[in-house]
C-alpha cells in the first residue's frame, strides 16, 4: 500500500475514534490521534470531555505502555499529571513513532497544556494532520513543531476532519442545533422506549454537556418525561418547551429537578448565542424548528412495528457518519 493511501487509511481511523465524542467535548472539538510505532497502530485515542487530556496526550500515554510494557499509575484524563509524565520521559522514546491527529496540536495553554509544545519536546519521527486549527490564537502547532526540525504533513483526510470539526466551527459564532431522533427500522416513533440502554446512555451524555434542550409542549402533556441524565449520574439539562399555551402540570418530575431553569415560551430565542442547543420531540417540533437545525442525530433500533407514528416530513440530508449504538445503528446526519 502506497504511504499516501496508508495514511489516508490511519487517519481515517482516527476520525473515527473522534466520532465516539462527537458533542461530548463541548465547548471542545472532537479530536482523535493514532501513533503508529515502526508502522504498527499501538495506540487509538480521542478527546472525550473538555478539560481533560487532548486526544494526543491519550494516545501518547497509550503508546508508552505498550513501549514500555508498564502501566501508569496516575489519572491519564488529569492533563497536568499526564504532561508533567510525558516530559519526564527520554526525549528519543517516541523517536520512531509517526503520530496522526485530525486537529492541528494546540500552541496555546488553555485549561490544559500546549499539546504542541508537548509534541515539539518529545520530537515523534513524524505528525499528520488531518486539517488546521481554524482559531486564531490556537494555530502555530505545526510552526512549533517544525521549528524542532519534526516531519509535519498537513490536510490527509481533510474534508472528513472539516466534517467532524463542523459543530465546533458553528458554537464559535452562534447556537449548534441537534435534533435527536429515536425510530423503528421503518421509521416508527411510537410505543414506549425505541432505543437500546446504549443509546439512551449516550443520549443522557448529551444531555449533560448540552447548553439546553428544547421539547414541545405536546411531549410534556402527553408523556410527561423528567428529561433527566439518570443514565449517567451527572446534571439534568435546562429545559425549553416550545409552546403556545401554559397549561402544564407543574407536578410531573419535569420541573421539580433542583438546579434546573424550565421555560415555557411561543418565541424561538437563544439561538444567535454561541451554545450546544439539543432538541427532543416529534414531527411537529421537527416542522417547527427545521430552519434552525443543523443537524441530525437519529437512533434506529433493529425493529419493524406497525405503529402509526412516525415523522410525516420531507427533508433533504446529508449522512455524515454511522455506527453501532449497542444493537441500535447511529447515524450522524446534516441539514442541506
Amino acid at each position: 500500500m502506497s504511504g499516501i493511501k496508508n495514511n489516508q487509511l490511519l487517519m481515517n481511523i482516527a476520525i473515527a475514534k473522534a466520532w465516539q465524542y462527537q458533542g461530548l467535548t463541548y465547548p471542545n472539538p472532537a479530536v482523535g490521534a493514532l501513533v503508529s510505532y515502526n508502522g504498527e497502530i499501538i495506540a487509538v485515542e480521542a478527546h472525550q470531555k473538555a478539560g481533560t487530556s487532548h486526544a494526543e496526550v491519550l494516545a501518547l500515554l497509550e503508546a508508552y505502555k505498550i513501549i514500555s510494557k508498564q502501566e501508569l499509575l496516575f489519572d491519564t484524563f488529569d492533563a497536568n499529571k499526564a504532561h508533567k509524565f510525558l516530559y519526564s520521559l527520554p526525549q528519543n522514546i517516541f523517536s520512531n513513532c509517526t503520530i496522526f491527529v485530525t486537529l492541528e496540536p494546540c500552541s496555546h495553554r488553555g485549561k490544559t497544556p500546549s499539546c504542541a509544545s508537548l509534541l515539539a519536546h518529545l520530537k515523534p519521527k513524524k505528525v499528520v494532520i488531518a486539517t488546521l486549527d481554524p482559531i486564531k490564537g490556537h494555530d502555530a502547532g505545526v510552526e512549533r513543531l517544525q521549528q524542532q526540525g519534526i516531519e509535519v504533513e498537513i490536510a490527509v483526510c481533510e474534508k472528513e476532519a472539516l466534517e467532524l470539526l463542523e459543530p465546533f466551527l458553528i458554537w464559535q459564532e452562534r447556537a449548534f442545533v441537534l435534533f435527536k431522533i429515536a425510530q423503528t427500522s421503518n421509521g416508527k416513533i411510537g410505543g414506549g422506549y425505541l432505543s437500546s440502554k446504549d443509546s439512551l446512555t449516550h443520549v443522557h451524555q448529551l444531555r449533560a454537556v448540552c447548553s439546553r434542550m428544547i421539547i414541545g409542549g405536546n411531549t410534556v402533556r402527553v408523556d410527561r418525561p423528567t428529561l433527566d441524565c439518570r443514565f449517567t449520574g451527572e446534571n439534568a439539562p435546562h429545559i425549553t418547551i416550545y409552546s403556545k399555551e401554559d397549561n402544564f402540570d407543574r407536578d410531573i418530575p419535569l420541573f421539580s429537578i433542583i438546579g434546573r431553569e424550565v421555560k415555557v415560551t411561543n418565541i424561538l430565542e437563544d439561538f444567535e448565542k454561541p451554545s450546544f442547543i439539543l432538541i427532543e420531540g416529534g414531527e411537529g417540533m421537527l416542522n417547527a424548528l427545521k430552519d434552525k437545525i443543523d443537524w441530525l442525530l437519529q437512533y434506529q433500533t433493529p425493529k419493524l412495528s406497525l405503529h402509526n407514528s412516525s415523522y410525516g416530513v420531507e427533508l433533504n440530508i446529508e449522512f455524515l457518519h454511522q455506527a453501532k449504538k449497542g444493537i441500535d445503528l447511529m447515524l450522524w446526519s446534516k441539514m442541506v
